[in-house]
């Protein structure tokens, strides 16, 4: 029994995952939790629960022990925790730091070779200008950086006049003394889908994802040519779209059609990765078990999370609007305002680089987020694929934040003064540009200093509270309207003859035995259990 906004319910809370953008460790954490009657998960909410309180992260579609339930689509839910007896409390900070080491998840190089990528990529490195923009952004003086970093103030000054080399050394150094510096950029997957051919989606569940089969509802489609798809906890984050069995109208038999297509969306990949960390394996791992079922990438989104406010995309937009920038792709489209926030692409599918407002776009939706701006690159079919065949290529030594900036730095380059079309004709139009203007700090410290950070990280299904709710707030004025004028006799008619789709059904059905079930409990009158769910052969 749980009480969700007061209201008691006969739901059983299910965990099904973390679902913070930037996971790290912090008193409270976002998670996922469903709600199940009778083997099937009703609904689901994203609640804010207390860390300490939760004492360990419970096991994907194991029963977490929540006894309240409270808060808004808008202003966000939090949920409260029996207290457990468990013997091992607070353990939630170590399977919150496995999390962030399941992140780091390998090395690799990419877009070698490709058409239309053909040039080596360039290796951004951190200059003395950079330096000296950190130091201004952290707010110390040169003598307070020196003493910090355990060095003379005359070394810093030679670092910050270009009269010495920055090394690696250093900058590792600089990371480790202001650790706000090594947590200001993130990155992370957030959009995997593959495609396989010789698969079901109920076999992609049990031998790809190897997640509990109930807690995925089935349901019809006409998506992507499929006719079936399987949802994790009945929102479209993790799902699954195949061809349903059909029965042969000559032969009686079940004929089953093969070819799925997974889906793990921003959210998704969030609520994944506790899974990954449940069966001890990482990113890397899980999808080279994807390749030996002959998976292959359609889609892959890295995504660049700027939580210090490094870039201000009103910036980056007149940067644009000026001319300021240099693409190796001649495509780019600015979209948004200052009020609702920016977002600029550049190139177009196979290969798009877009920034945005993230905290803005967050906002928007009634959510919250310590990330400021994201950089991300999409990449799709072949040029997913490529980034996985270089990743596994043992040879290359370069980790994925290290590639991740070089393609930024190689591809999209951003300057203080705006760009003379003579520059953009040269043989080496990059090289000339570098040459010959400055770049935008804020941009070419984020390529530099980026290449050290670490690898760390639609509509809803349907409940009859939500369905309740959107009338009452929807549908009942104009219904007085309706009923005020005299058509209510038109309106009671339709909702009579209205047929309901078998998703709809099955909303009536759970909200029956629901129904049913509180009445025994509150009459203790002799109902008879309902069955388990139907299962088709």
């Amino acid at each position: 029994m749980i009480t969700i906004n007061n209201e008691p319910t006969a739901y059983t809370p299910i965990f099904l995952g973390t679902t913070q953008h930037s996971l790290r460790l912090s008193l409270e954490i976002l998670i996922m939790v469903g709600m199940k009657l009778n083997d099937e998960i009703i609904e689901s909410y994203n609640v804010t629960v207390s860390a300490i309180e939760l004492g360990q992260l419970p096991n994907i579609g194991s029963q977490i022990a929540i006894d309240e339930i409270t808060g808004s689509e808008l202003s966000g839910f939090k949920a409260k925790i029996r207290q457990s007896d468990a013997k091992i409390q607070n353990t939630v900070s170590i399977e919150l730091e496995n999390l962030i080491e399941l992140k780091n998840v390998g090395q690799y190089q990419l877009l070698k070779g490709l058409k239309d990528m053909t040039q080596e990529l360039n290796v951004p490195e951190l200059s003395n200008n950079n330096l000296i923009l950190m130091r201004q952004l952290l707010g110390v003086t040169q003598q307070e950086l020196a003493a910090a970093m355990d060095m003379s103030r005359k070394t810093v000054n030679r670092f910050e006049i270009g009269g010495q080399k920055i090394s690696d050394k250093f900058i590792d150094k600089l990371l480790l003394v202001y650790p706000e510096l090594a947590e200001s950029i993130e990155v992370q997957f957030d959009w995997v889908s593959l495609t396989f051919p010789d698969l079901t989606s109920k076999q992609v569940i049990n031998d790809i994802l190897t997640i509990q089969p109930n807690l995925f509802l089935e349901r019809p489609t006409s998506q992507n040519f499929y006719t079936r798809e399987m949802v994790f906890a009945g929102e479209k984050n993790i799902y699954i779209q195949d061809f349903a069995p059909i029965k042969n109208p000559e032969t009686q038999a079940i004929e089953q059609k093969y070819g799925t297509t997974l889906y793990l969306t921003g959210k998704g990949t969030r609520l994944f990765e506790k899974a990954l960390l449940e069966q001890n394996i990482t990113w890397h791992d899980f999808l080279q078990k994807a390749r030996q079922y002959r998976g292959h990438l359609t889609r892959l989104d890295i995504a660049i999370n700027d939580k210090w406010g490094l870039l201000n995309m009103n910036d980056l937009v007149k940067a644009v609007q000026e001319k300021r920038f240099w693409s190796k792709s001649k495509s780019y489209a600015v979209h948004g305002n200052v009020d609702d926030g920016w977002t600029v692409n550049f190139g177009k599918s196979p290969f798009v680089i877009r920034a945005y407002d993230k905290r803005q776009e967050q906002a928007s939706k009634g959510l919250d987020t310590d990330i400021q701006n994201r950089v991300e690159l999409e990449l799709h079919q072949d040029k997913a694929e490529y980034v996985i065949n270089e990743w596994f290529d043992h040879e290359k030594n370069k980790t994925l934040t290290e590639i991740t900036f070089d393609i930024l730095y190689t591809y999209l380059w951003f300057t203080d003064k705006p760009i003379e079309e003579k520059l953009l004709k040269a043989d080496k139009v990059r090289e000339t540009i570098e040459d010959s203007v400055a770049p935008m700090p804020a941009w070419s410290l984020l390529t530099a200093l980026g290449h050290k950070m670490k690898f760390i990280r639609q509509p809803k299904e349907q409940s009859i509270e939500r369905i309740e709710k959107w009338v009452l707030e929807s549908v009942v004025p104009s219904l007085a309207v309706l009923k005020k004028t005299g058509h209510w006799a038109e309106v009671i008619e339709a909702m009579n003859n209205a047929e309901l789709s078998s998703e709809q059904q099955k909303l009536v059905k759970a909200t029956m035995i629901n129904a049913i079930t509180q009445a025994n409990q509150k009459l203790t009158i002799n109902f008879e259990k309902p069955k388990k769910r139907y299962q088709e052969i």
